[in-house]
């Protein structure tokens, strides 16, 4: 066996591994950071890992140090440097105190304070893939003759982290995951190091040490955003699931409360199995669909049964063959296995079916017909939390959508109503949750042959100490009289109870009016800026009512975001996410080049380069993203969604890019390349939505092989692209590594952009747009390559 062919082999092995363990690191980042922080700094760190893989290989460019040190000392270095980063980085992360409501007191200490703090955070989070791009990039520039091998092996470890993450999460957490990453790299140094040196006693250590942390629970736990409700609370047990986390707190007033994600969520009640004891729920809101049913309905459907609360309420109202469906299967297990006495054993009532599936894939799978179907609010426990609200704004809301609500129209009875409940920040100045659902609700109703849909409408609002509630029914039918004096009468019942619509009734306010169908803009709580139109699949961000205009119109204006949170956190949130981007983007790609500016300034048709891996940096972005949150839908989970979509796109884009030097001399391969991207468009624009809804009744795992198949078309077109231009700009002058390095840059500078800039677009254009705008990418960029490649750019090729 050569000593040549071990060498290959010990590069396979090591770029597979560090490829696998910055993956696990990105993936088990997008779960603390939203725990941590929230939901929507995902796309932070996804933009992040992009900078920090570019930033390796800037680095490798313009410093002449790395690029002549001896190979397999810069790769043992940069995997023991990743692991050291990853281990002390995890630290900062998790202990780093934020109060993100406080960045917008814009000329107060504590904006600038929590400002630079997420900052430092951010870097923890971007330096292990700094590391990780110089050990990629300095193995791919020396071993270029081994590329489509090197290319297979990094793809391999890739692939693989994606199918370990989910069940890693479920069984070590997210933290732990992040430690068994850094011992990777810090394996591959010991790999990579040469026999007996010190590099590699000290990567052996490190590798020991950072396994051992959570072996010992040694590792420092989560400082959450201060305005998140688990600061200070007593936790007895804690999980993380493929959803959010959970912890548990300790028993308060005869229940256990349930955190998600460090928001209250739920509560498991302490039960000794006697119904008849439940008598508060006689005069608690969850009344109202049992008084509107009159008898008690014979089948049930709860969407988000969570800690179990609604299902005591409906076995305490005489419910039977009630489908109980939790997305987490987290909370699911506390009812099934650690609370399963203390919640009554309400898993072996014969009446009673507790389900871990997605809302809406269970719906579309259910045969026969519901007498109620029930929308438990995800939001009112937090409706009054200024961060919360913000947290809700960048989530898709595939339970809430016109589409979702035809397909439970279609599963109610003769009698059969749906019941969602809201909570409301400012019930009077601003009813946006409650307006928003009557207009998607509308629109479904109209979708499936209703004439006038405020005859099959009713609204109650109720109050207490806590939160201010909405609860809106809706019948396929038109209710009856006896129906609505039910409904009207109960809601009186209630503490701080109001019948804001019932058919026939004047319109008195603004939610009346909406319920209605008639003219709201009279009315103050109807007459402002907010978007409370209907949402449909392709934009499924319910909790979207400002729009971006409107922010950066106001963006620097005085705001009190305790006060005001629907105009002051998600929205101006994402716009400082975007500045972040830019600022790191900059600093870490672009500003290097300062170092060899001389030789920069040199290079030829900088821009029209800038141009084109700026647009695949941008349009990659625009399709990744966008699919991840549109494939959610399909996939259940919006972790699936991520990790299959990873999985897919990088697999396939790597068989592309070492397709690309077999397809390089086809005269018309450029046409063709854009030809079949406007065909896969055409087909993703028009076929996702009617996919998706064939196959939401089918298995997950036949719904995980339609993603694969589905992307890697998408994926091998799209690893083209990357190839193409970087072997024109290669051998533009002298300066040819620098050029590639510059292209790297640019292209990672829209790459980050792009990760904060698509949430944005898609909220605001929907999904089927992006896409669209993704195509427009990649043509500018096929027009850009065109210039490039002009004659005039060949007379700058250096001969021999």
């Amino acid at each position: 066996m050569s000593r040549t062919s071990s060498s290959d082999r010990r590069h396979d092995v090591g770029i597979a591994l560090v490829s696998l363990a910055g993956l696990l690191i990105e993936i088990a980042y997008t779960r603390i950071v939203s725990f941590k922080l929230f939901y929507y700094f995902t796309y932070l760190v996804i933009g992040l890992a992009l900078l920090g893989l570019g930033t390796g290989g800037v680095l490798l460019a313009v410093s002449r140090r790395l690029r002549e040190a001896p190979l397999e000392r810069v790769l043992a270095r940069s995997a023991l440097v990743g692991s050291v980063a990853t281990a002390l980085g995890y630290v900062v992360v998790a202990r780093m105190p934020l109060d993100t409501v406080a960045l917008w007191e814009y000329t107060s200490g504590a904006a600038v304070l929590n400002a630079g703090r997420l900052g430092l955070v951010c870097l923890a989070v971007f330096l292990p893939f700094t590391a990780i791009g110089v050990f990629v990039s300095s193995l791919l520039s020396r071993r270029r003759e081994q590329v489509g091998r090197l290319y297979a092996a990094d793809l391999l470890g890739a692939g693989l982290a994606c199918a370990l993450a989910v069940p890693l999460h479920a069984t070590i957490g997210p933290p732990a995951a992040v430690y068994l990453a850094a011992a990777v790299l810090a394996g591959v140094a010991c790999l990579l190091g040469d026999p007996g040196a010190a590099l590699r006693r000290v990567a052996g250590a490190v590798g020991v040490v950072v396994l051992l942390l959570p072996v010992l629970g040694a590792l420092p736990s989560i400082t959450t955003e201060s305005s998140k409700h688990i600061g200070g609370v007593d936790i007895e047990h804690t999980a993380w699931g493929p959803v959010f986390r959970v912890d548990v707190g300790s028993e308060v007033f005869g229940r256990h409360i349930l955190y998600h994600d460090g928001l209250v969520g739920s509560n498991i009640i302490g039960f000794d199995g006697d119904l008849s004891a439940l008598t508060d729920f006689a005069g608690d809101v969850r009344s109202l669909p049992f008084e509107v049913l009159g008898e008690a309905p014979e089948r049930e459907l709860i969407i988000g049964s969570a800690g179990g609360h609604e299902i005591l309420a409906s076995r305490y109202f005489g419910a039977t063959g009630i489908d109980a469906v939790e997305l987490n299967p987290v909370t699911t297990g506390l009812l099934e296995g650690r609370y399963r006495e203390y919640s009554g054993n309400l898993v072996a009532d014969p009446e009673v079916r507790l389900v871990t599936a997605d809302g809406r894939t269970y719906l579309a799978r259910s045969a026969g017909e519901f007498d109620l179907i029930w929308f438990v609010a995800p939001d009112s426990y937090a409706a009054t939390n200024a961060a919360s609200s913000g947290a809700f704004v960048l989530s898709e809301s595939y339970l809430y959508t016109v589409e979702m609500l035809v397909e439970s129209l279609e599963h109610l009875s003769e009698r059969g109503v749906i019941v969602a409940q809201f909570g409301e920040f400012d019930f009077d100045a601003k009813p946006n949750r409650t307006r928003r659902y009557l207009n998607t609700a509308r629109a479904a109703l109209q979708e499936i042959g209703v004439q006038d849909p405020g005859f099959h409408l009713l609204v109650a609002r109720t109050a207490d100490a806590h939160v201010e509630l909405a609860t809106i029914v809706i019948k396929r039918t038109a209710f009856t009289t006896e129906e609505i004096e039910r409904f009207s009468q109960k809601v009186l019942s209630l503490e701080g109870g109001t019948v804001e619509y019932v058919p026939g009734a004047a319109a008195g306010t603004c939610v009346a009016a909406t319920a209605s169908g008639s003219d709201d803009t009279r009315y103050p709580a109807c007459s402002g800026s907010y978007m409370v139109s209907a949402i449909h699949d392709d934009s499924p961000f319910f909790w979207h009512f400002t729009p971006f205009s409107t922010v950066a119109g106001d963006v620097l204006g005085d705001v009190d975001a305790l006060v005001d949170p629907e105009d002051a956190i998600g929205e101006r949130l994402l716009l400082f996410l975007l500045g972040i981007a830019l600022v790191f983007a900059a600093v870490f790609l672009l500003l290097p080049f300062v170092t060899v500016r001389r030789t920069w300034q040199g290079l030829p048709r900088k821009l029209t380069s800038g141009v084109y891996f700026g647009s695949l940096g941008l349009g990659f972005m625009l399709f990744e993203i966008a699919l991840i949150q549109r494939l959610t839908l399909l996939l259940g989970y919006p972790t699936y969604s991520l990790t299959v979509t990873l999985a897919a796109l990088l697999v396939s884009t790597g068989v592309g890019a070492s397709l690309s030097g077999r397809l390089a001399g086809r005269p018309r391969l450029r046409l063709e390349t854009g030809a079949a991207l406007t065909l896969l468009t055409v087909v993703y624009l028009l076929g996702v939505g009617p996919l998706t809804d064939a196959l939401l009744p089918s298995p997950l795992i036949v719904r995980v092989m339609a993603t694969l198949v589905l992307l890697a078309p998408l994926g091998v077109v799209l690893g083209l692209f990357m190839p193409l231009g970087l072997r024109v700009v290669a051998l533009m002058g002298a300066e040819g590594p620098t050029y590639v390095a510059w292209a790297w840059a640019v292209n990672g500078f829209c790459s980050v952009i792009g990760s904060v800039l698509t949430t944005m677009l898609s909220m605001t254009l929907g999904f089927r747009a992006v896409l669209v705008l993704g195509l427009v990418a990649y043509v500018v960029a096929l027009t850009a390559l065109w210039r490039l490649s002009a004659p005039a750019a060949a007379d700058t090729v250096v001969p021999g």
